[in-house]
């Protein structure tokens, strides 16, 4: 599979699947067992965070501009030269991220995107899909801040995919398949919007 519709997207997600690039550029689906969450509600900012947190040594934005952070995340990363996130992934996220359902938390200093993630959003369940820093701590606090919008809003799933270091670091555990698919029919059934206006008393107040 060459090509991937926003309705391709969104039926995956909700059942529980989601592709990937291979180096070629051809495109496989997933859907692991076991399944890596990250609880919302046990997550804690780590000691040497807090005064990063405290300063506001990021200024912080939502969605401000979702296809460069996709492309952050694309980036060689250390000896890896090869990503999963090809410019067909790009462009189909991208444009889930026009019709609303596909979001960005980013991380500018002077004015200039130094890290930030992705992920796509439905009803009550976050998929996280990638994360890029350019500057140290960046992506952290932008997963922070995620984390702050996902429980002002009343999610109740944040899906991470695959267990790695990276997601260990916020706390993530790894559950079975069968388990996640009852979670995310759960959380699918929540009245819930990604509305990052609800950090403006956080960023700002």
């Amino acid at each position: 599979m060459s090509e991937i519709t926003t309705d391709d997207l969104l039926y995956g997600y909700i059942n529980g699947i989601f592709p990937m690039a291979e180096a070629d550029g051809t495109i496989y689906w997933y859907s692991p067992d076991p399944r890596a969450v990250i609880p919302i509600d046990t997550y804690k900012p780590s000691g040497s965070l807090r005064p990063v947190l405290n300063k506001k040594y990021f200024d912080i934005r939502i969605d401000q501009d979702f296809e460069a952070v996709m492309r952050g995340c694309a980036g060689p990363r250390g000896k890896e030269q090869s990503t999963w996130i090809s410019e067909e992934i790009i462009s189909s996220y991208t444009a889930l991220h026009h019709l609303g359902y596909a979001h960005s938390v980013e991380a500018y200093r002077s004015n200039k995107l130094v890290g930030g993630l992705y992920g796509v959003s439905i009803n009550g369940v976050f998929f996280g899909e990638s994360m890029f820093s350019a500057e140290s701590n960046a992506s952290k606090v932008a997963f922070h801040y995620l984390i702050q919008i996902l429980r002002l809003n009343n999610f109740i799933l944040l899906d991470t995919q695959f267990i790695n270091d990276n997601v260990l670091r916020y706390g993530a555990i790894e559950i079975s398949r069968k388990k996640y698919l009852e979670q995310l029919k759960k959380a699918l059934k929540m009245k819930c919007r990604f509305d990052g206006n609800v950090l403006d008393d956080l960023l700002y107040g």
